[in-house]
């Protein structure tokens, strides 16, 4: 069964890139184009397309507008923003993941025809494909509400404590479907939580602060980029910023001081899940309790595992819950997970664990 796409962009020449890019993946057809938002809710009305790639900023409706005006109408189709590379662009493109897109790409600024429409191509095709996955395991669980989707779960969901090795921190770990899982579990942390938080999102630059600036406003914790240098406190969380490594290092008094790298991106990422678990590992062994979150690939494993050695309480966000399944898969199947949950009960095991590790 072929993914039927409707492509909304205010531009002929990138509604055709979009277009002919699309086409190029096997099982996809482009059923539909518009050229603005009005336009774009009458073709979704009449289409019924699985997925939208959708401009953020259109005359008539905007892309936030579209959305929430799919949101109203309960329309199901999958969202995949296409931002410029703006601050403005940032802003909006938050909000609309925080309104249930899916995910983003920004738009490739200079090269060649043929290569935009490439590597256009490249960051659709997972795209595409996670959402197909997605469809599947909605259609399981409208099936049957007691199937279980969830593949290879821990042996038990029992809480236990990181080794006692100082005070706790808490490190998570997310990609595609991040901002709104994010939105669930931030607000949802005390404010006495009682240890710091280090988030490593996937985003470009420009986006992550107004994601950091809009989580904030929701908390009851602090939660702010990470910048160079800055001595981490406890109840507040820092985002790595967009296109820079976050690393922890251990100050001369035994405080958190945080660095940002440009070294090279791992598993195709900057900044990286596993550069920052690795960090926590080798400078506060014993300390960690770490979440991984909905996300494409497997980013966060290898630094999981290095946690686990010298103690460390994991947690994973369950398949149901998952946006894309992929990085929270593949930490379950290595075995350094010692909690499922669904994305509403991130935060309370987050919570149990740092409690259950204070000295």
């Amino acid at each position: 069964m072929n993914t039927r796409v409707l492509v909304v962009d205010d531009t002929v020449v990138f509604r055709r890139i979009v277009g002919d890019a699309l086409a190029g993946i096997p099982g996809v057809e482009v059923v539909g184009t518009a050229s603005n938002g009005k336009l774009a809710m009458a073709r979704l009305a009449a289409l019924q397309p699985d997925v939208v790639t959708l401009d953020v900023e259109m005359p008539e409706m905007n892309g936030i507008e579209v959305l929430e005006a799919m949101g109203a109408a309960g329309m199901k189709a999958g969202v995949i923003m296409l931002s410029s590379v703006t601050v403005r662009g940032g802003e909006m493109t938050v909000r609309a993941l925080e309104l249930g897109a899916f995910d983003f790409l920004t738009k490739p600024e200079g090269g060649t025809a043929a290569s935009n429409l490439e590597l256009l191509r490249s960051r659709l095709r997972p795209m595409i494909q996670a959402l197909e996955r997605r469809r599947e395991i909605s259609a399981i669980l409208h099936r049957d509400r007691s199937a279980s989707v969830e593949a290879n779960p821990p042996q038990s969901g029992a809480i236990r404590s990181v080794r006692r090795a100082g005070s706790p921190v808490v490190l998570i770990g997310v990609s595609t479907g991040g901002p709104g899982a994010l939105a669930k579990v931030m607000p949802a942390l005390p404010a006495d939580l009682g240890a710091p938080v280090f988030i490593v999102q996937h985003m470009p630059p420009l986006f992550t602060q107004p994601l950091a600036a809009s989580l904030n406003k929701k908390s009851s914790i602090r939660i702010k980029e990470a910048e160079e240098g800055e001595t981490a406190s406890a109840n507040c969380a820092y985002l790595a910023p967009g296109g820079r490594h976050m690393k922890l290092t251990s100050g001369p008094r035994g405080e958190i001081v945080l660095r940002l790298t440009d070294d090279p991106p791992e598993n195709g990422c900057r900044p990286a899940v596993d550069y920052l678990f690795r960090s926590a590992a080798l400078s506060f062994p014993g300390r960690s309790v770490a979440a991984i979150l909905t996300g494409m690939g497997n980013d966060g494993t290898q630094g999981l595992r290095m946690l686990k050695r010298g103690g460390c309480f994991g947690i994973a966000q369950d398949e149901a819950s998952c946006v894309v399944y992929g990085m929270p898969k593949e930490a379950i199947q290595a075995g350094v997970i010692d909690r499922v949950a669904p994305v509403d009960e991130i935060a309370a095991a987050i919570v149990r664990a740092v409690r259950e590790a204070k000295p």
